[in-house]
């Protein structure tokens, strides 16, 4: 049985996205998201927002109003390059979305490696600056394994340097191989300038480790 990947993407502000487009007009956050593909395969999606967010000029009526949000739903294009229509094509749901200022990131699911391929090398097509942020492999076999891959690239090259600099010197250790002083002195910056490269770096690969948002 195959174990299946999980996939998480970002597209910074595409335009074919009314959820995303929205989200940066209403400078909020938008992740109660469901989808479904109607009849002739174009998708559907109804969304949550704050109904203090929605701009006066908004052009829908929301489907259901609770006591602070409002649920809208919106058609898309059947025809159109946007990520779930994509998706759709290869039997695939969206799992997650999350717009925030305009930027879209979804999370999805392959039962094999080639689909991943297929799907990503589809959406780079239409999304030059489609941003690869994580892959998850489920565990296989009876070890209890949890693979998460972490994405290096995300670090600056200070980050990075700062880094492998303190792991190096055994700064992790217990006692430490060297202090954050020393460490600064080698490398030519203040304590605290090193301390916030380090806490960053740390910050975004344990955000990988951990599948939470790490920026």
């Amino acid at each position: 049985m195959p174990a299946g990947i999980r996939v998480t993407v970002s597209f910074p502000r595409p335009p074919v996205c009314p959820i995303a487009v929205l989200s940066e007009r209403a400078n909020t956050t938008i992740t109660n998201v469901s989808t479904s593909i109607a009849a002739d395969g174009a998708p559907v999606t109804e969304f949550l927002i704050d109904a203090d967010a929605v701009p006066d000029d908004y052009d829908r009526d929301p489907v259901f109003t609770y006591t602070d949000r409002h649920l809208y739903r919106v058609r898309h294009d059947a025809e159109a390059a946007c990520p779930c229509v994509c998706l759709g094509a290869h039997d695939t749901p969206v799992n997650r979305y999350r717009a925030r200022d305009g930027e879209l990131q979804i999370v999805f699911h392959g039962r094999e490696f080639d689909t991943v391929q297929a799907i990503v090398g589809e959406l780079r097509a239409e999304f030059a600056d489609i941003d690869i942020q994580r892959l998850v492999r489920a565990p296989t076999g009876t070890a209890a394994q949890d693979t998460a891959f972490v994405d290096r690239g995300q670090l600056t090259d200070r980050q990075l340097e700062v880094l492998t600099t303190a792991y190096e010197a055994g700064y992790f250790e217990r006692p430490r191989g060297a202090t954050a002083q020393a460490l600064a002195d080698d490398l030519g910056i203040a304590p605290s300038t090193f301390t916030e490269h380090l806490l960053a770096a740390q910050r975004k690969l344990l955000g990988d480790a951990l599948e939470t948002d790490g920026t």
